[in-house]
């Protein structure tokens, strides 16, 4: 019998539901309501700078099993790129301070015994006061069960969960920044490796998933908003696109990977986050200097994370909220004093492109994480997907990877 799936969403929470399904014999038909794929990871000509860039600066580790699984699946793994050993460059802006931190390639954390290794001015105590974040309930915030001041904080942990949760870590749920440091710190070097996606997310992440699904008889179709459901017996029987109505046969199933609003809206009673916090990113048309590291880690100014692309440097501010109205020019200007600081450069500020997203991932903290809804629904032949669902992880796109696969592996019969 033909089996055909559904994917509401071509994000990359949708995009990896659906390849799940297609190597598992599916014919895969995905509808994305706006007139680009990938969501928030994605890739775009742009004119400011002439060149194409991210949407958002997505930094990946070796951790990200669900991910690096993904990208073999549609051939794309060789596209992620970075060292072979798990090494951070820092700098401290306002010192002039820089620093390496040497993770090594191990399965145990033995940096923090090593004073050359890990951050400077740090001592092993420092690191055991960390444990209590390891097992930590999701109901807790971070500010609540370990201190978030000193040296390690300031120059390690802060910008590591910030970056992770998208909001000032104290405030942040505890159980959330526990999972990143079991999964990456906690794991030692071999699974905190960066990687990063050196020709554009879209051609790493997106396209070939597209091409993927073509190739085994699917479709992807772009401005298909889902209006509404049919639904029978405790499954779906039908999808409204406006004038359109998809029939669904009785092996038919789908996967709804749209933002909570949508979602709600289309399944009336559903829980989902109601706050959001904003992430801004800059790019600047320049070539970076020879020894620039493909990323930096920046601390005490503006920017917190500095990526070296060929012929840009591209910038990640998150928890942003502060800057969304900020004029242009003047946000520009600011960032860019702080990218000559980093990158010990001087010059003109080059061609450049500011990109805000106001609701770029939903609030981390304790009261929004316990709004996120599982992948089951009252229809059985109907799942979610999205970083915003109970993925045990914040808003990354490890979470958004792991999303779809526990949706499709739901349909499965495996979740």
């Amino acid at each position: 019998m033909q089996k055909t799936a559904h994917i509401i969403g071509a994000g990359i929470s949708g995009l990896s539901a659906g390849v799940r399904l297609a190597n598992a014999g599916y014919t895969v038909h995905v509808h994305e309501a706006t007139q680009q794929l990938g969501g928030r990871c994605r890739s775009y000509y742009d004119a400011a700078t002439d060149l194409v860039i991210d949407n958002g600066n997505h930094l990946l580790l070796s951790a990200n099993h669900h991910v690096l699984a993904y990208a073999r699946s549609i051939g794309s793994e060789a596209g992620l790129v970075g060292p072979d050993r798990a090494q951070f460059a820092f700098v401290d802006i306002r010192s002039g301070q820089r620093w390496l931190l040497d993770l090594g390639n191990g399965r145990l954390p033995l940096w923090v015994f090593d004073e050359s290794r890990r951050v400077p001015d740090t001592g092993l105590g420092d690191y055991l006061a960390l444990s209590p974040l390891i097992w930590a309930a999701t109901s807790k915030t971070i500010g609540d069960t370990i201190p978030c001041k000193g040296t390690l904080y300031d120059r390690l942990v802060q910008p590591l969960l910030l970056a992770a949760l998208n909001c000032d870590p104290p405030e942040g749920s505890a159980g959330l920044a526990g999972a990143i440091v079991r999964e990456t710190l906690l794991a030692g070097g071999q699974a905190c490796r960066p990687l990063i996606a050196r020709d554009g997310l879209s051609g790493v992440l997106i396209d070939p998933a597209v091409k993927f699904l073509e190739g085994k008889g699917g479709s992807v179709r772009i401005g298909r908003e889902l209006r509404g459901l049919d639904q029978a017996g405790g499954r779906v029987t039908g999808l409204k696109f406006g004038d359109e109505t998809v029939a669904l046969g009785p092996s038919d199933v789908v996967v709804l990977a749209v933002a909570p609003r949508p979602a709600m809206a289309l399944l009336p009673g559903l829980t989902g986050p109601t706050k959001y916090r904003a992430i801004v990113n800059a790019h600047f048309r320049i070539t970076p200097p020879k020894d620039a590291p493909a990323l930096l880690g920046v601390v005490g100014g503006l920017v917190e994370w500095l990526f070296a692309f060929p012929q840009r440097l591209s910038v990640t501010i998150s928890n942003g909220d502060r800057l969304v109205d900020m004029p242009r020019e003047e946000l520009a200007a600011a960032i860019w004093a702080d990218v000559c600081k980093a990158a010990g450069i001087s010059a003109e500020l080059p061609p450049w492109q500011i990109v805000r997203e106001r609701r770029a991932t939903f609030e981390a903290t304790p009261e929004q994480n316990a709004l996120r809804p599982g992948a089951k629904t009252a229809f059985g032949n109907l799942a979610l997907a999205g970083d915003w669902t109970d993925t045990g992880l914040p808003a990354t796109i490890e979470g958004s990877v792991r999303s779809g696969d526990r949706a499709a592996d739901l349909l499965l019969g495996r979740g």
